[in-house]
């Protein structure tokens, strides 16, 4: 897809619950903040999880309401969150 395409998507989803996957496989879940020509920027809810027994709860917090720009050529996937 292109930049436009995800530019647009992003804009018309500003302020909802999604979740966008990069290139690379990173997973990103949170509500959309901003959109400029370059990045979509993301307030993150929650870390992604993991398949490894981690640090626990101890590094939770951190990941909690984080704002995250990606690059939005780097957008490999996109798609609403539902509320539940």
């Amino acid at each position: 897809m292109s930049v436009d395409y995800y530019y647009k998507m992003c804009c018309d989803h500003m302020g909802q619950d999604v979740e966008i996957t990069d290139k690379h496989g990173k997973v990103y879940v949170g509500k959309i903040e901003k959109v400029d020509s370059e990045n979509v920027y993301i307030r993150e809810q929650s870390a992604p999880p993991r398949d490894s027994h981690g640090p626990g709860l101890f590094f939770f917090p951190l990941a909690v309401g984080a704002l995250v720009a990606i690059p939005l050529i780097g957008i490999a996937g996109f798609r609403r969150r539902a509320y539940y």
